[in-house]
């Protein structure tokens, strides 16, 4: 079931990795980043919502007061994450940005020792620091200058992989309380009332009559609805530290949707790079299963 389990991550990191293209068009298509976030966990909440509706009993079970709070805390952790994100991106660009917000696999190791008493062994030490080279190649942070490192992007950088981890802890922890629809429909509720103050409200509306409107459905039902279902199920037969270093397969999908969809090209070390996170990762998969 652990092989499954980390199955079911990469299937998630992959849908994730697709919805940052499809995020990717929106924007090209001139959508606010944030409206955008804002109906990726929107339309998530609708879908995971009216499914729990359906099934209340089946879903809701265990200790409820403890699997509320997880979720609470979950949903904090995704708006922390998405929202320091884009900040790290306005102050210090994409590069920047990504390297540091893939840092949660750290975050999420040292979190786990600490307070969870999670193993530390020296191949999940090794697996994340040749993840996190890989993502360095991928994403050209080593083109980038001192000189254009800007504190606030590298702060704000970091929270956004703190905030991740988060997210990924919360959801491991909440799953021994009650099943994904539950849990998730909370996170989510949590997410769309915390963001939507700060959002265009004006551009959010508009959105529900414009000619991209299925573009923001599918980005919910992918990047948050299904993808997190997904996401979850795997954490119930995985630890929070493999799971974490397994979803770093979404900047490789990504990458290669912008290749094939969008028309970008990668260079000979961005395709170095993605290949050392999917070697990687393979090899985390299969030592799952063992």
């Amino acid at each position: 079931m652990r092989f499954f389990g980390v199955g079911f991550v990469i299937i998630a990191a992959v849908l994730w990795g697709v919805t940052g293209g499809l995020a990717g068009i929106l924007m090209e298509r001139g959508w606010n980043p944030l409206v955008i976030s804002f109906y990726r966990g929107a339309v998530g909440f609708v879908c995971l919502f009216l499914w729990f509706l359906i099934h209340p009993k089946r879903y809701a079970q265990g200790d409820c007061k403890k699997t509320i709070l997880w979720s609470i805390l979950a949903g904090v952790g995704v708006v922390g994450n998405f929202s320091f994100y884009f900040i790290s991106i306005s102050e210090s660009g994409v590069a920047v940005a990504s390297t540091l917000m893939y840092t949660a696999p750290v975050f999420v190791f040292m979190i786990s020792f600490v307070f969870f008493n999670e193993r530390a062994t020296l191949f999940k030490i090794m697996a994340i620091l040749v993840v996190m080279g890989g993502i360095s190649m991928l994403t050209n942070i080593y083109a980038v200058g001192l000189s254009n490192l800007d504190f606030v992007g590298i702060t704000t950088g970091l929270l956004s992989g703190l905030s991740y981890a988060l997210f990924i802890i919360s959801f491991k922890y909440a799953c021994s309380n009650g099943r994904a629809p539950f849990l998730l429909s909370i996170a989510f509720a949590t997410f769309t009332i915390l963001v939507f103050p700060f959002i265009d409200q004006k551009e959010a509306f508009s959105a529900l009559y414009s000619s991209d409107v299925v573009w923001f459905i599918l980005l919910g039902i992918m990047g948050a609805g299904l993808s997190f279902f997904l996401y979850i199920q795997g954490l119930k037969y995985t630890s929070s530290s493999a799971a974490s270093i397994v979803a770093m397969v979404e900047p490789v999908t990504a990458s290669l949707f912008g290749v094939v969809v969008l028309g970008e090209v990668l260079s000979l070390i961005q395709a170095v790079g993605a290949g050392v996170i999917l070697v990687t990762i393979t090899w985390l998969s299969v030592r799952s299963g063992d």
